[in-house]
């Protein structure tokens, strides 16, 4: 066979391996609908979790507060609520490494929702800025402090 300029153009058309503009184009679009569809899936699911991780958090730290107060006779101090929560404490509540009572948390939880801070801050002040947690001292309750509303559920009503 005799290869000529016309043979060779003809050949370069049909024998390349490739696809065309338009297999790409419909590729593309398919793609796009695939993402349109399952990209929101998966934001829901991400922010269920999140609204039940922090349902969890709060149901451990309430538990723990409540055999906290079991056990001292009263709810942990504001001031040292880490220390006296997450250390060995003497009857008093005061934190001591060979104290008969806790540790009640290996560490304070994270609020999944809050933006700033440390997310697991805790404050006595309800709309304490970057703080995850509201702690009342007097009444042992527990909040969650990120002013958030998920799914129409208030976080600080949980």
């Amino acid at each position: 066979m005799r290869f000529t300029p016309q043979s060779m153009r003809s050949a370069s058309r049909t024998g390349r391996p490739g696809f065309t503009l338009v297999e790409l184009m419909i590729v593309v679009v398919i793609l796009g609908i695939l993402a349109a569809v399952v990209i929101p899936q998966i934001s829901e699911a991400t922010t269920a979790t999140q609204l039940s991780s922090l349902r969890e958090n709060l149901a451990i730290i309430r538990k723990q507060i409540s055999l906290y107060r079991l056990q001292h006779g009263d709810y942990p101090d504001i001031g040292s609520f880490a220390a006296q929560m997450t250390q060995r404490t003497d009857r008093d509540g005061t934190p001591n490494s060979s104290g008969a009572y806790g540790p009640y948390l290996v560490s304070i939880p994270v609020n999944p929702f809050t933006m700033g801070g440390s997310g697991n801050d805790v404050s006595s002040d309800p709309a304490g800025i970057d703080k995850a947690w509201y702690y009342e001292e007097a009444t042992g309750l527990f909040l969650a402090n990120d002013g958030g509303i998920t799914k129409g559920v208030t976080h600080d009503s949980l």
